[in-house]
């Protein structure tokens, strides 16, 4: 008896949490709600329910757009008060469904304050690619001047690099152009401050082969690639360049794919006809630059080796004005400062960042990022020189390319929040089934059995037998699986007195399903049998359904949901615990 209490507790609290909890899909914005009205009911009838509406809540009730008319698709202004209202009155018999019009926004828009300056995220649709992914778990190396934490890139992730220059474990800035490199990879995003970066849940690398003056050795280079590809890099970055082929550098380049790395390169800032070196290496992407208008950027190097374009900025415009911007340090002072640069080397880190998506995403192949990066490229009509190699660094379809054939978490994600299942108000408030009503059935049912205690040994035909008579597996009922059918849900997602709701397909109960009869019917044929214990746990299990459904939901076909209704359920379920006594008794008497 006390196990029995403290599960009866036990499930009452569960559901008075989940009575409470708001659930997830609840926590959105509505200043209006949604009626959509069942197709059966005359329009007439529609009318006039919209008609009290109108003068109850004092406003007009519209229809929400010209091609609502043939869906029925009626709204009407209110808080969460007048939801709950109209959620409990008599128009719920004739809508499909009465919900929130929630508010939605624009998507993944970071509230980094300076992130309307970033023109040059929105030239790559970056925002539809954060729908996906973000870049975690992919490790970018910079290979530049270094990077300082400035307080933009204060919640960046960082992995341990190196000082070539110095051969010292400590690779910061004393440039600038490297911490402003690592910005457009991946700066502090979502922070409240600055500006954004691309992949900003990826780790940075820093990997220092450039002096405060901005010039480095081939070996240097060289080294921190082999380093960036032994120590867990997935995408290097390299913005800088310069002239003559190295068998060095070549070596280490074929070194770092051959381990899986995508390296990215500035194709270089002297406008003439051939990118420079390293990008003109085949297993580097070499990426030239264009200006706010999507025009080859006046500085670009284009022609032989170019493979795609990325924002650089323009180099013409005064100020900031036109610029890639990013939180960087001073070298003058070593203090942290917003500013605009222009060049390859700033269009470089966007087709790295974007490759940071494409390897997250799963893809991990170098050759396959650089694939996916080119292919998904928006393409330059008639593009004779070559300005832009494959086209416009377009991160969005980059990022759909990768995933195309893929079932991620982010879609399975989308189809629970669509479906309903992440909002618990979804299960409490009837979306797919009453969950408080249904946890009342299984309990009552057992309560009842308890009470009939020395006439009810426990055994499993009796549980089954009260399951199926009460609720049945009715967290079955609002499972929907994408194309599959849905009939055999709601068949076992059915209590006996539901059976009728499925076969005949009406909302409202079945006069016949919900009664003695089949309890009569199972007791009857199976008092004799092994399975007598089923049949007299079914029977009060149909009593306990009956019982509350009396109270929660009394529809039932022909007989409206009133007085009638709730007399009709209340005398079967009296009914049927009554045949659960007779026939416990009689098999108590014959033991």
């Amino acid at each position: 008896m006390k196990k029995l209490l403290l599960l009866c507790l036990f499930v009452l609290g569960i559901g008075f949490a989940l009575a409470n909890f708001q659930g997830l899909a609840r926590q959105g914005e509505f200043n209006s709600i949604i009626l959509d009205f069942k197709e059966d009911v005359p329009i007439t009838k529609i009318s006039e329910e919209i008609q009290q509406l109108s003068e109850k809540y004092d406003q007009q009730v519209n229809l929400n757009s010209f091609f609502s008319i043939s869906d029925r698709i009626y709204i009407v202004e209110g808080d969460k008060q007048v939801l709950k209202e109209l959620k409990r009155s008599p128009l719920r018999k004739d809508t499909e469904y009465i919900e929130a019009n929630y508010l939605y926004h624009i998507s993944n828009v970071p509230n980094d304050p300076q992130y309307n300056r970033q023109w040059n995220f929105r030239d790559i649709n970056i925002e539809q690619a954060w729908d996906e992914t973000r870049g975690a778990g992919v490790t970018v190396a910079v290979i530049d001047t270094g990077v300082s934490i400035v307080p933009d890139l204060k919640s960046t992730k960082f992995v341990p690099g190196y000082d070539f220059v110095k051969n010292k474990d400590d690779a910061s800035d004393d440039n600038g152009h490297g911490t402003h490199v690592a910005g457009t990879i991946a700066q502090s995003t979502n922070n409240g401050y600055g500006v954004a970066g691309i992949a900003y849940e990826a780790s940075i690398m820093p990997l220092k082969v450039l002096a405060s003056s901005g010039g480095g050795t081939v070996a240097d280079i060289a080294e921190a690639i082999k380093f960036a590809a032994d120590n867990g890099a997935n995408v290097i970055n390299m913005s800088l360049g310069g002239g003559g082929a190295s068998n060095m550098m070549e070596e280490a380049i074929k070194y770092a794919h051959n381990k899986g790395v995508v390296i990215v390169a500035a194709a270089g800032n002297a406008g003439r006809n051939a990118a420079s070196y390293p990008a003109r290496y085949p297993d580097v992407i070499s990426v030239a630059a264009t200006n706010p208008a999507g025009d080859k950027a006046s500085y670009s190097n284009f022609g032989a080796g170019v493979d795609i374009s990325a924002p650089g900025g323009s180099a013409e415009g005064k100020g900031n004005s036109g610029k890639i911007i990013q939180n960087t340090i001073n070298p003058a002072t070593g203090e942290s400062v917003f500013v605009g640069f222009p060049g390859t080397s700033m269009a470089a880190p966007h087709v790295s960042g974007v490759a940071a998506l494409v390897r997250s995403t799963g893809v991990e192949t170098p050759d396959e990022i650089r694939d996916i990066l080119l292919q998904s490229a928006r393409k330059v009509e008639e593009d004779h020189l070559n300005h832009f190699g494959s086209g416009h660094l377009d991160a969005n379809a980059a990022v759909q390319l990768a995933l195309k054939g893929k079932i991620t978490f982010n879609d399975f994600f989308r189809w629970l929040r669509k479906s309903g299942y992440l909002n618990l108000g979804f299960w409490i408030d009837g979306g797919a089934v009453a969950l408080l009503p249904k946890l009342a059935m299984v309990l009552g049912s057992y309560l009842l059995a308890w009470f009939l205690r020395n006439y009810l040994p426990v055994t499993l035909g009796l549980n089954s037998g009260l399951i199926l008579g009460s609720s049945g597996l009715f967290f079955l009922q609002g499972l929907y699986w994408f194309d599959l059918p849905q009939w055999p849900m709601r068949l076992f997602g059915s209590s006996l007195p539901e059976l009728g709701n499925v076969v005949f397909g009406n909302a409202n109960l079945n006069p016949l399903f919900a009664s003695a009869l089949i309890p009569f019917i199972l007791i009857a044929l199976l008092l004799n049998s092994h399975l007598k214990w089923f049949a007299i746990g079914s029977s009060i299990g149909v009593a306990a359904c009956l019982g509350v459904s009396a109270f929660a939901d009394p529809g039932i076909w022909l007989l409206g949901s009133g007085a009638i209704a709730r007399s009709y359920l209340i005398l079967n379920a009296l009914a049927c615990l009554g045949l659960a006594y007779i026939a416990s008794q009689k098999n108590s008497q014959r033991v």
